[in-house]
């Protein structure tokens, strides 16, 4: 019996283009080049443009005095702070509004998905009205539409003078509405632990107490619920854990304020303004009702989406067993209902992020107020400046998108 056997081919260059074990290679190899000589065209054009012009590239204009006001600040920053000091104030408040966005947007938006599906007629309609009436409307006249009632509709400071005075605070006089902001009480500590000093800024060591103390509570409230469900899977009956998660809830923190001595420091009308408090500014207050109405209208859809995608069976048979509604609701379809609906609002808390950079049209000062506009336009270091913004806004959205897919991990189906 004879047993042919072929010879492996020497390789050749043609086997490059018509070998089809190298051509699909070849062709992302020619595909590279071609990319890396286009950047290549762009990086010379534009630093040869610069270098006719008599700019260079580099970013020392970050560490020369700023030279303008920020109203609205989380951290210590004068006008004989740096650039680079008013790149983090803007990217501090970029956060702070798009924190706060996120977190009404996603109340309104369970909220108003869930009624949305409710058999109540008319509450099923007003449902439908706000979602229609915000998401089919730019979201840059809500923010002036919003701006405009807040300056236009409240008092002015002096309104809050006199022996009559025209307006007045609420709270037990411890809150004013005006045209230059709210002002809320601010919460002080008579036994204060000083501050942190971290060069750059400093952090309050009354925050860090107040956090880790409520971190530790919540592990042990956490706790106490595993064990809970432990001893419920192995017996079949739940032990009562209501009043000692609560105890270990509140009781620790409660003992804290009372040893850092809190009292609430009312804002004050002195000269033309009130001082002490805290002051939110009305630019703040009307970007974060705006982006948190507009998103929260298309996060509604996504909610009514994902309960819609649950199978009626799971409430039929939930109530078979004697399950309010209301429980068939939190116990059942909202959990399942989750794995459909994190992936799109994934992509909602990435527009409400990208889209606080409007804040710009009521004088807000984040990262577009500040490194995009005050300072690019102080320093004429627009390429530099526009780069910036935009490695900034890409690390932001990359970590609001890894922080989700880990909770969509987290709360997806585990196969076996």
């Amino acid at each position: 019996m004879t047993t042919l056997t072929e010879e492996p081919r020497a390789f050749r260059l043609s086997m490059l283009i018509y070998d089809t074990r190298y051509r699909s290679m070849t062709i992302q190899v020619f595909a590279l080049l071609g990319f890396l000589a286009l950047v290549a065209w762009l990086v010379n054009n534009t630093v040869e443009n610069l270098a006719i012009a008599g700019k260079d590239f580099n970013f020392s204009f970050l560490s020369s005095r700023a030279g303008y006001d920020i109203s609205q600040v989380l951290i210590e920053y004068t006008n004989d702070s740096t650039h680079g000091r008013a790149t983090v104030v803007g990217i501090l408040n970029t956060l702070l509004v798009a924190s706060l966005g996120c977190l009404l947007a996603t109340v309104i938006g369970v909220l108003v998905g869930v009624l949305r599906l409710s058999k109540n007629w008319l509450v099923a309609r007003l449902m439908t009205v706000y979602i229609e009436g915000f998401r089919n409307v730019p979201v840059l006249l809500w923010i002036i539409a919003f701006f405009a009632v807040l300056t236009e509709l409240t008092p002015a400071p002096n309104a809050f003078r006199g022996d009559n005075p025209t307006a007045s605070m609420f709270l037990w006089d411890s809150m004013a509405v005006t045209n230059r902001g709210t002002y809320f009480p601010e919460p002080l500590f008579a036994r204060s632990l000083g501050n942190l000093d971290l060069y750059y800024f400093k952090i309050s060591n009354d925050l860090l107490a107040i956090l880790a103390v409520l971190f530790a509570s919540a592990w042990i409230s956490a706790r106490i619920k595993r064990h809970a469900d432990k001893v419920q899977n192995a017996t079949g009956v739940r032990p009562a854990t209501f009043l000692q998660r609560l105890a270990v809830s509140i009781l620790p923190i409660v003992a804290l304020m009372f040893i850092l001595g809190l009292y609430l420091g009312k804002p004050e009308l002195k000269g033309f303004n009130f001082q002490g408090g805290v002051h939110l500014l009305n630019s703040l207050i009307a970007l974060w009702l705006a982006l948190a109405l507009y998103t929260g209208a298309f996060i509604a859809e996504n909610v009514r989406a994902g309960i819609m995608a649950i199978s009626k069976g799971q409430s039929e048979a939930a109530a078979a067993l004697g399950i309010r509604p209301g429980r068939v609701m939190k116990l059942v379809i909202l959990p399942q209902a989750l794995r459909v609906i994190i992936p799109p609002l994934i992509s909602q808390y990435l527009n409400l992020t990208k889209n606080s950079s409007l804040a710009i049209a009521v004088g807000y000062m984040d990262i577009k107020g500040t490194i995009g506009g005050i300072t690019m336009n102080q320093t004429g270091r627009e390429l530099e400046s526009m780069l910036l913004m935009m490695f900034i806004y890409l690390v932001i959205s990359l970590l609001i998108s890894l922080a989700m897919n880990i909770y969509n991990s987290s709360v997806s189906l585990k196969e076996r």
